[in-house]
């Protein structure tokens, strides 16, 4: 037992030092991706800070209104930013909504067009579903630790360890979505002289698109879901004063910080679903 123990597989050391490689060899590169997100992020959050929070209640509540058109999801918008506003963590919300959007975006970016490409050529899926189990079963936590290597404290790392952890979603669910348009969609699409590229966006991915947007939803779910774990490593927003509760073991601070995140969870869920 001790010998097997004793002559252990160098996993860990092969992974630090393809990072030190990294490290040494790509900081120009990793410093222009550092400083462009924080610079965006940062952008955002200052740009939602800008505008006074009534006015800013005031347009989710008429863009809830205009794309759902139902009261229930204008009355909750007001209802849950009007708490986030009144407990004192707006500045907190408005931060992880940057983080948020800037994740998710960056999760469909990539993920879409890749889910599209695994669709069409199945047998790369299967050489891909191990990664993606991969990502989604490490623990989240060690993401933190080569991104926080190559990227520094702040809002950066949190970020690209968030889109490691949620762009599985969306490849998944578009795979999902793109594998199981009906053939007769596609014959009848060939039938009436459609091109590749008219038949991907005339036929499948109108198809799949409850499918696709429910893997963005997810991924939305997936990012926020991080917001603690990025607060770890310098990120802003309502991670910070949970850390800050946990810490101090202030119940009153966390609840409210936890009631914030959910609030926000529940109107991100609500606002993006696909209109019926």
């Amino acid at each position: 037992m001790n010998w097997i123990t004793e002559h252990k597989l160098p996993f860990g050391e092969a992974m630090e030092d393809f990072v030190d490689f990294l490290v040494d060899n790509g900081a120009v590169v990793f410093d222009a991706i550092s400083d462009t997100l924080d610079t965006l992020i940062h952008g955002l959050t200052e740009g939602l800070l800008w505008i006074h929070p009534a006015l800013l209640i005031a347009a989710f509540t008429a863009a809830a209104a205009a794309w759902h058109r139902r009261w229930g999801m204008p009355i909750f918008t007001i209802i849950a930013f009007g708490l986030i506003w009144n407990l004192g963590y707006w500045e907190d919300t408005m931060a992880t909504l940057s983080l948020v959007l800037y994740a998710t975006v960056l999760c469909i970016t990539i993920g879409v067009p890749l889910g599209i490409v695994v669709a069409h050529h199945p047998w790369s899926f299967r050489v891909l579903q191990p990664v993606l189990d991969l990502m989604q079963t490490i623990p989240p936590f060690v993401y933190l630790i080569p991104t926080l290597t190559l990227f520094g404290l702040g809002v950066v790392p949190g970020v690209i360890s968030t889109v490691i952890f949620a762009i599985a979603a969306p490849i998944r669910l578009t795979y999902l979505g793109m594998s199981q348009v009906p053939k007769e969609l596609l014959e009848a699409g060939k039938a009436f002289g459609c091109t590749k590229n008219q038949l991907l966006f005339r036929v499948e991915l109108p198809a799949a698109m409850s499918s696709i947007a429910a893997g963005i939803t997810q991924c939305i779910m997936l990012s926020l879901s991080m917001v603690v774990i990025a607060a770890l490593v310098g990120a802003d927003g309502l991670g910070v004063p949970v850390v800050r509760a946990l810490n101090t073991v202030d119940i009153a601070k966390g609840f409210e910080a936890g009631l914030a995140i959910v609030l926000l969870a529940i109107w991100l869920d609500r606002f993006f679903k696909q209109r019926k």
